[in-house]
């Protein structure tokens, strides 16, 4: 109950300070478009949210970069931290807003220190509650991690390459597993790279985009697919090397301990 209450203190506190900062500037301000009286300031749910957002958006960002900034920011940590879904729409959203290079970067380093937060508050406050409510799934990978502990980096980056792993159960489930902060942020920081750029690139062309279909085709998977599997083959090389290290050493052992024997 301690642990509960210490986090909806945490995520009260956040969501409060975003409300704060989503409703600081009003309609009818300088700088503020007149025809947003009727709107307010939301995470996007489809693509026509994210295009009335990114408009609004781009224009108070005239006359309020740094608002802009912050508050985008803030809306993308706030997901982040709490493993909210929805990471697609704000990479895009930042394409829109930022361009496709700053925001790949603002993207890249925003989801690293977001993922390191929901590591940290997992670690604090959600380790009971998640073996209790995912053990098979905290069991399987558990026993994956372990297995692949000797290349542990590249396992790691594998599991962000692949589109198919859910981002949001491997921030949570992280220092559960025992993996090292440090391993943890630069595997989240690389690994993240491709589905990133490919959200922020989509965004920056985002008028011409009319599903989401049109971002993650099978051919995108595909090649998300293939630098998974490439991310995989150096923590493979090293596992068994290590493999055969152990077996050597172990063989070695066993003939120091046979002739210690025979010269007692």
């Amino acid at each position: 109950m301690r642990s509960l209450s210490g986090f909806l203190v945490i995520f009260g506190t956040a969501t409060f300070y975003l409300y704060l900062l989503s409703t600081s500037l009003r309609p009818g301000r300088r700088g503020v478009p007149p025809d947003t009286e009727s709107r307010s300031l939301t995470f996007p749910s489809d693509l026509d949210e994210l295009r009335e957002l990114a408009e609004d958006l781009q224009f108070y960002k005239r006359e309020h970069q740094t608002y802009v900034l912050l508050l985008f920011c803030s809306a993308y940590l706030y997901k982040q931290c709490f493993a909210i879904p929805g990471s697609s729409f704000l990479n895009m959203l930042a394409g829109a807003l930022f361009g496709p290079w700053l925001g790949l970067f603002l993207c890249c380093t925003l989801t690293s220190l977001g993922a390191t937060c929901c590591y940290l508050l997992s670690d604090a406050f959600g380790k009971q509650f998640v073996v209790y409510y995912f053990p098979e799934k905290v069991a399987v990978l558990q026993t994956k991690v372990e297995e692949n502990r000797s290349g542990l980096f590249f396992f790691l980056l594998f599991l962000r390459f692949f589109p198919m792993t859910p981002n949001w159960f491997l921030n949570i489930t992280s220092p559960i597993l025992n993996i090292p902060l440090i391993q943890f942020f630069f595997s989240v920081l690389i690994g993240l790279v491709p589905y990133n750029f490919i959200c922020v690139q989509t965004g920056s062309i985002l008028s011409k985009i009319k599903s989401l279909d049109d971002i993650f085709s099978w051919g995108t998977l595909l090649k998300l697919l293939a630098i998974a599997v490439m991310a995989l083959i150096p923590g493979t090389i090293i596992k068994h090397l290590n493999y055969d290290h152990l077996r050597t050493d172990t063989k070695d052992n066993g003939i120091l301990l046979t002739n210690g024997r025979k010269t007692d």
